[in-house]
């Protein structure tokens, strides 16, 4: 009886362990797949060939605006996946780095190409607009 009671403990214990094993390999897999659907090079020329059209940019501006987008578009993919798991969190800090890039933006835009940047903003987050990943 002893024995039997010594084995089912030892079962639930290696059931435990693989258990949280297995989620965290699980975890680790589903934020490799959202990180790869988010490639920041494609991304930003998806994004800068947008915004140069729409914000005529000049020879001077467009690398720096890339830059600037680019560098958004790496701190966003470093916390994608909360977009699904933790979306309060997301959106807070989405907000926190979006921030940032007007301020950037602020520094390399002229004021009324800085007003059509914000007028760009999609009504809704549609994955087939590349200035969806700009704004939301």
């Amino acid at each position: 009886m002893k024995k039997g009671i010594i084995l089912l403990a030892i079962l639930a214990i290696v059931s435990t362990e693989l258990n949280a094993q297995l989620g965290n390999v699980l975890d680790k897999a589903k934020l490799a797949s959202t990180t790869a659907q988010f490639d920041v090079n494609s991304l930003t020329s998806g994004i800068m060939g947008k915004l140069s059209s729409a914000l005529a940019l000049s020879a001077a501006q467009k690398p720096k605006v890339a830059s600037v987008i680019t560098e958004y578009l790496s701190q966003k993919a470093q916390f994608i996946a909360k977009q699904k798991t933790s979306p309060a969190e997301y959106t807070q800090r989405q907000m926190g780095i979006f921030q940032g890039v007007k301020s950037k933006l602020a520094g390399i835009l002229v004021k009324n190409q800085m007003n059509k940047f914000l007028g760009l903003k999609p009504a809704t987050n549609d994955p087939a607009n590349v200035l969806s990943q700009l704004f939301f």
